[in-house]
């Protein structure tokens, strides 16, 4: 019985304790010792004035029937059928308020007939388009209001796994929302999202409407632009992508100069090191990208790289896979340097290579295969289709009857994944019929062509 007692008494002093707690957690105090309690309001009060809500316009076309007077009389529609729009929200980041910059992402203001920006203090202002970058989903507006704040550019080559995080948005056209959590992963690579990819992950909350807006440090600096998220439903799931602030202000400068970004070429394919290359080449290390082709006359070859080179560093960073050698390259205009660090047999070499000119290559159909006559191909490199394009179609042609059209992009052929017009020859075989797997907008379909 005393043990049982005992037992009872252990069990009230337990409660009695856990009641004194919650009764000390529910009275606490908004400072101690005189110093107010963390809170992110101050640096948020700095930073949200920068972050705006964006809103598009788009005309839907209407049906040229419409202009038919009979189709008109008969359908009881006594005048022109009002164009209807289609509108869209997103985010933006004001990078420069002297002259009104504001980055958002491209497809938040994709094919737009108008552009209008709402700062956090009301105002509205029609903003002006001055250029896109398709590839890495990066577009650059401009307002001409006065008294803008603009967010501090962090350097996130600096950013760390673990580093706390902030997202400013318009989530789902609410208004200014903040969200707030950690930096999941870096360099994210080769989701199929862009074109340049090497997203910052975060579990900070992104959801539809985010796109555009900023990402920013305690300080309240701007480390990178929220742009996607992964999630089956569409929601927010804790995986969210931002591109990095040094991608996104290095696009920006070129649009804000050029109007567009003048991208070069160096002129490699490279791959990424599976265990089978590591064992094959030696290597002590699985990080870097073995280059697999180098063109003809491009400015790899002028600088003595060769196939079955490792690139394990290029511009002092650490090459961990292919993709970041595009991403790095990608970045690259016209003439710029590039210090390569490579593993040529068991010695290492440091190579310097200037960025030429990307190579156009168009080819008539007929000289690839006798279906394809009557059109003109090109290699495309939308963003997330890598093909031929078929550029030019004459309607009078066998290819035109098949149900080819301008713009259709030629992503395999004879079951093999192509990526270019070499690719494309390599894999045709002109005395047989040609079965090619045609991307058309969101839509993809196997064609045979005889």
């Amino acid at each position: 019985m005393n043990v049982k007692k005992r037992d009872r008494n252990f069990v009230f002093l337990l409660v009695l304790l856990c009641f004194v707690s919650v009764k000390s957690l529910a009275a606490l105090p908004l400072s101690v010792n005189g110093q107010k309690l963390p809170s992110l309001a101050p640096m948020l009060d700095r930073s949200m004035p920068a972050v705006v809500n964006i809103s598009t316009t788009k005309a839907v076309r209407e049906n040229p029937m419409f202009n038919d007077p009979f189709f008109r009389f008969f359908f009881q529609q006594p005048g022109r059928m009002p164009r209807q729009q289609k509108n869209s929200l997103g985010s933006g980041v004001i990078v420069n308020a002297k002259k009104g910059i504001i980055v958002t992402n491209n497809h938040v203001i994709d094919k737009a007939d108008k552009i209008m920006v709402t700062l956090s203090d009301g105002r509205h202002f029609q903003a002006k388009l001055l250029g896109t970058d398709d590839e890495a989903d990066v577009a650059v507006i401009q307002v001409p209001g006065n008294e803008l704040t603009a967010l501090k550019i962090a350097d996130s080559d600096l950013l760390k796994v673990g580093d706390f995080a902030i997202a400013i948005g318009n989530p789902f056209g609410l208004g200014q929302t903040v969200t707030s959590g950690i930096i999941s992963a870096l360099g994210r690579t080769g989701l199929g999202i862009e074109g340049y990819e090497d997203f910052i992950q975060t579990d900070a909350s992104i959801n539809p409407g985010n796109s555009g807006g900023a990402l920013v440090n305690l300080n309240g600096e701007f480390i990178g632009m929220n742009t996607a998220i992964l999630a089956p439903g569409g929601g927010n799931v804790g995986i969210g992508f931002a591109i990095p602030s040094n991608m996104v202000m290095t696009i920006v400068d070129s649009l804000v100069k050029y109007g567009e970004v003048r991208r070069g070429l160096l002129g490699i394919t490279t791959q990424d090191l599976t265990p089978e290359l590591v064992k094959a080449f030696d290597l002590k290390s699985k990080h870097g990208a073995a280059i697999s082709r180098v063109e003809e006359s491009s400015a790899a070859a002028r600088a003595g790289l060769e196939p079955g080179d490792i690139i394990i560093g290029m511009n002092g960073k650490k090459v961990k896979s292919s993709h970041q050698i595009r991403n790095i390259i990608g970045l690259l205009g016209i003439g710029d340097r590039v210090d390569i660090e490579i593993i040529r047999g068991d010695q290492r070499k440091n190579i310097k290579a200037v960025i030429g000119k990307p190579r156009r290559v168009e080819v008539a159909g007929n000289q690839l295969h006798r279906s394809l006559q009557g059109t003109i191909l090109t290699n495309t490199k939308k963003r997330q289709v890598e093909g031929v394009l078929l550029e030019k179609i004459d309607a009078n042609s066998y290819a035109w009857r098949s149900g080819l059209r301008p713009g259709d992009i030629i992503v395999s052929a004879n079951r093999y994944r192509i990526r270019n017009v070499d690719e494309l020859k390599r894999v045709i075989d002109r005395t047989r019929g040609l079965l090619i797997n045609i991307q058309r907008g969101g839509e993809a379909f196997f064609l045979v062509l005889n």
